[in-house]
């Protein structure tokens, strides 16, 4: 036989074994894709009846395959959106916890100022009647700044409850001394003696750290509530690139082309996948498990001594002490500031008739709990923070983790008791690449997704940037201290939630203006036996007790 005769032989030997299993007589079926891809709701027009030579897959191996150009087209977008809807439905949980949560928290500080309000408000009209219905207006105000402050408005906290001490002062002075004609100028002066006459006692100044104290906390916390919603929302919301939708489809869905369409991926092939497809997503972990840290501390604070439950509940008792203590010692106020202001005029006839005890002897009558306003929004402050704290801890590393949860749910892959007959990119066999680390620079060698590690995602970037700010704010609140978004957003803001961010965009960039509450010193007494000087100082604390006095009445 001619030498020629046998390599002829041997070329078509060659070509037989590099056919696939039953090629030497047919091609095979492609009956099992068409009704798994009918399933998928796509027309069978697109499928052919049996296997067809390969050339024109430009995703899945070139081989004999069930799968046409359109077909792998839509199976790409398929591919895509059930990538998208994947991520959505894992981050479900973290995204509910703080929709939800929120809403609750929300919903509670709002109802216990309008409760405080209210109870004020009918404790002084029972009490005062028309003396305190004409000067209503001081407490009213009162409230209203704490609200405002409460939904992110631009209050100064300790400003604001000085300047309603001073207001209280003033209009207390003259009901007390209504003999006397006050000028306006002399009346500023009355307010320049507070810091060391206390006419109030002691209740304005550990009113205002507490005050202070608990409404910073539960505005942040509620500010860290919202921060969170918003990036847990924004973040689930992925775009996967043109090199992530590929090697979807050819986890996903090459199977389908290669006749195995009920053959699942490998476990860890779908691991470097999601870790490739998810890589920005896990960079944003280390930042948001410092923020939920941040947000147990508060939490831990707003159980403690930031309570503004146990702030705002009594606030009507309180500045009713602090009322209690100018009536005491009015003798005393009025002679001491008369003396340092100088003699007032004497008021007219008419009025001058009228003794201090005609105008205003009325002293309030004990508290009474069973009078008090049902619990705030069917809840009390310890049980809401309770629960979140649980649901905060649950929520740690959830990006990180995106990757593992999406791969070990058995519709997914086949499970590690199924290794050496799942997909693996190429045929049904083990898969042997190593798995990657997580996060963007660790997936420069991803054998399955082509990452670009040089360039992080900048919607990614900004969402770690308002993590960033708000942990700053949130260990500022632990601490007692105020740092305020110095944004227009915080007020223009229809929602009214306490969140500094607007409704698409968590602003990145702020000025830090930090007050800070003043110290704890519950046993210290501010009584200056020589009131030689009278400064500013006490009226401070006055009006910051009389602030928290109003809060209660205003709900």
């Amino acid at each position: 036989m001619p030498s020629w005769i046998g390599a002829v032989i041997l070329s078509l030997s060659g070509l037989l074994l590099s056919l696939p299993a039953g090629a030497e007589v047919k091609a095979r079926s492609c009956g099992e894709v068409r009704q798994a891809y009918g399933a998928k709701g796509f027309s069978l027009a697109d499928i052919p009846y049996q296997e067809i030579a390969g050339e024109h897959l430009r995703i899945c191996p070139q081989e004999y395959t069930c799968c046409t150009t359109e077909m792998e087209d839509k199976l790409s977008q398929q591919s895509k959106l059930e990538f998208e809807n994947l991520v959505e439905e894992t981050s479900h949980f973290v995204r509910t916890t703080f929709v939800s949560r929120h809403k609750k928290f929300d919903e509670f500080f709002r109802e216990l100022l309008e409760n405080a309000e209210k109870s004020l408000n009918d404790m002084f009209v029972r009490t005062y009647g028309m003396l305190y219905m004409q000067n209503s207006e001081v407490f009213q105000d009162l409230f209203t700044e704490l609200k405002r402050y409460y939904t992110g408005g631009n209050v100064n906290l300790e400003e604001m409850l000085n300047d309603f001490w001073a207001r209280l002062l003033e209009r207390m002075f003259q009901l007390i001394n209504p003999q006397y004609h006050f000028s306006e100028d002399y009346l500023e002066c009355v307010s320049k003696y507070t810091d060391q006459l206390k006419p109030f006692g002691d209740v304005p100044r550990k009113l205002k750290i507490q005050v202070t104290r608990a409404f910073i906390a539960a505005r942040t916390f509620v500010q860290g509530l919202t921060v969170g919603r918003e990036v847990a929302n924004r973040v689930s919301k992925v775009s996967p690139t043109p090199g992530c939708i590929r090697a979807l489809m050819k986890m996903l869905y090459c199977p389908y082309c290669r006749g195995l369409p009920t053959v699942r991926p490998c476990k860890n092939y779908c691991l470097n996948v999601m870790k490739g497809c998810l890589a920005n997503q896990a960079d944003l972990d280390t930042e948001w498990n410092l923020f939920i840290d941040a947000m147990l501390l508060v939490a831990e604070r707003l159980e403690g001594p930031f309570n503004i439950e146990s702030v705002m509940d009594p606030i009507d008792v309180k500045i009713s002490e602090a009322i209690m203590n100018m009536q005491e010692n009015s003798m005393q106020v009025s002679a001491k500031v008369f003396q340092g202001c100088g003699q007032p005029k004497p008021a007219p006839a008419l009025r001058s008739a009228r003794s201090a005890p005609e105008n205003f002897n009325t002293r309030f009558r004990p508290y009474n709990p069973e009078e008090r306003p049902t619990t705030a929004a069917g809840t009390s402050l310890d049980r809401l923070v309770t629960d979140i704290k649980e649901k905060l801890k649950l929520s740690k590393k959830v990006w990180s983790a995106l990757p593992y949860t999406i791969c070990k749910d058995e519709s997914m892959t086949a499970g590690a008791a199924n290794e050496e007959e799942c997909w693996n990119g190429h045929s049904q066999a083990r898969y042997l690449p190593e798995i990657m680390n997580d996060g963007l620079t660790n997936q420069i060698n991803n054998p399955e997704v082509d990452v670009d590690i040089t360039r992080p995602d900048t919607f990614i970037r900004q969402q770690i940037m308002a993590l960033r700010v708000m942990t700053n704010k949130l260990k500022n609140a632990y601490n007692g201290n105020d740092v305020n978004f110095q944004d227009t957003s915080d007020e223009s803001s229809g929602s009214g939630s306490g969140s500094g961010c607007m409704d698409d965009v968590c602003p990145t960039e702020f000025e830090f203006v930090t007050t800070e509450a003043p110290a704890v010193d519950p046993d210290r007494r501010e009584v200056d036996s020589s009131a030689a000087q009278l400064g500013p100082s006490l009226l401070s604390g006055s009006l910051v007790c009389v602030v928290l006095a109003l809060q209660r009445l205003c709900r």
